[in-house]
């Protein structure tokens, strides 16, 4: 007797647990395709798009609530009169509209906008530092770009076309890079070129590409004024003024900064740059600079620069150095006993994995502004971050997500145009809004660059944090 009622009482069980599972598989909310909120859309505009019907929007709303509260990255919608650009909407299938909204959706259109045009290989130029001093910064770059092309490829994002990504090495060198720009665009007849790697190459090989009409996208270049060349040229990197200017104007208020120390590599366009970047934030914020020190790239020793620093004893150190000297600059400052009230600020030369592995715990505590970080809790973003965990066994870095997001808004703008005109693709690019990336919500603006959230890290343990 005991025996039967132990058997009837798991058979019970095995039964609600399954009941259970039914239903909650019926509850779930399955988007059939994710929407980004255009300037001029609200919800009955687009529940007349995808349903056919501008009373459906509750379908649009009741779907993208649901799923903001597994996945931020979608937006609450607590008034369905007041949607805002660049919210991320649910949109579901047809039946599971119907049983939301109660009623048959008759005129529903198919939820299909393949593009019709494209076809076959498109091919796509990379031109990155692939060996050299810069061939750790290159592969982290080509990591982004595999991943991403392997993504839109095995997806068909772009219909019947793939895209092919021909690589060039340029080694880091301006010359290479310009020989590179030549072949991708006169040999191998690309429709857009990624890269290069660095700010002064891209000055001398954007304009080849500005003048044959070839739409290019820099990934790494941040120095001011690459995109004067011309409207032809895009990149989604962050200028660093934009990085520098939103980090010290926070971390002014929440460091209680007042003095504060520039130094900075006098023989590189990059850290000038940056130096440049970081004295217009002082202006603006009305900080004062109580010293300003120099070095060369290659040095070995900065005994003199820290023992200064010691002396002043300012509320931080605003560093413009390569990562190698930078992290070189941090373990001596240990050396001389630098009091750990002294911050070190730095801009995007920080945000690297040699930083870190060089510094050690030396490094611990170094802010920096950035324009992405592995902590950003997006729903792409952590996506982003698991693949690539999953293909390469390593974290990615902001050279890697960026050059990612490249690819990304370049397939949206070819599906987009629905066309590998290099002029249409540029226009494409230009008017393109709200791509979702690892980066965030990018759009370009009247400058063609990146619109995106920064953030603000600090150095712990051998990574990077969100800075609290």
């Amino acid at each position: 007797m005991i025996q039967k009622l132990l058997f009837l009482t798991i058979c019970l069980t095995l039964l609600l647990i399954s009941f259970t599972a039914t239903a909650e598989a019926q509850d779930e909310i399955i988007c059939q395709r994710d929407v980004i909120v255009q300037v001029d859309d609200w919800l009955s505009k687009l529940s007349e798009k995808f349903y056919g019907d501008i009373f459906a929007y509750p379908a649009i709303a009741e779907a993208t609530n649901a799923k903001a509260t597994e996945d931020e990255s979608y937006a609450l919608i607590e008034d369905v009169d007041l949607i805002e650009p660049g919210w991320k909407l649910c949109i579901v299938d047809v039946a599971t509209a119907e049983n939301i909204v109660g009623f048959e959706l008759e005129a529903a259109p198919v939820l299909d906008d393949t593009p019709l045009n494209l076809a076959g290989i498109i091919k796509v130029g990379a031109a990155h530092a692939l060996s050299g001093p810069l061939a750790e910064q290159g592969q982290s770059i080509r990591n982004g770009i595999d991943l991403a092309v392997a993504e839109i490829n095995e997806s068909n994002f772009l219909g019947g076309g793939q895209l092919q990504i021909i690589w060039e090495d340029t080694a880091g060198d301006t010359q290479q890079a310009v020989q590179a720009f030549n072949k991708l665009i006169n040999e191998d007849q690309v429709v857009a070129i990624l890269g290069p790697t660095l700010s002064k190459s891209a000055f001398v090989a954007n304009p080849l590409a500005q003048a044959a009409g070839v739409p290019v996208i820099g990934s790494s270049n941040v120095v001011n004024g690459i995109t004067d060349v011309g409207d032809y040229i895009f990149r989604t990197s962050l200028p660093e003024t934009i990085i520098i200017s939103n980090t010290i104007g926070a971390l002014k208020e929440r460091l209680n900064l007042e003095q504060v120390v520039l130094m900075y590599d006098q023989n590189n366009t990059f850290t000038r740059s940056s130096h440049e970047a970081f004295a217009q934030a002082i202006t603006m914020t009305g900080l004062q600079t109580v010293a300003t020190l120099t070095f060369k790239s290659g040095d070995l020793g900065f005994s003199n620069q820290l023992m200064e620093i010691k002396e002043i004893e300012p509320d931080a150190v605003l560093l413009s150095a390569l990562p190698e000297e930078a992290a070189a600059i941090m373990m001596q400052a240990d050396l001389v006993d630098l009091p750990e009230s002294v911050h070190f600020i730095g801009g995007n030369s920080f945000n690297s994995p040699t930083f870190l592995s060089l510094g050690g715990g030396s490094v611990d505590g170094a802010i920096s502004g950035t324009a992405w970080s592995v902590n950003q809790s997006t729903g792409s973003n952590r996506q982003f971050v698991a693949d690539y965990e999953a293909t390469y066994g390593q974290q990615p870095d902001q050279l890697a997500a960026q050059a990612y997001a490249a690819v990304k808004v370049l397939a949206t703008a070819l599906r987009t145009a629905d066309s590998t005109d290099r002029a249409v693709l540029r226009d494409t690019l230009d008017s393109i809004q709200f791509v979702e990336t690892p980066l965030g919500l990018l759009s370009f603006d009247d400058q063609r660059n990146p619109n995106h959230p920064s953030a603000i890290q600090v150095a712990e343990a051998g990574t990077f944090v969100i800075f609290q």
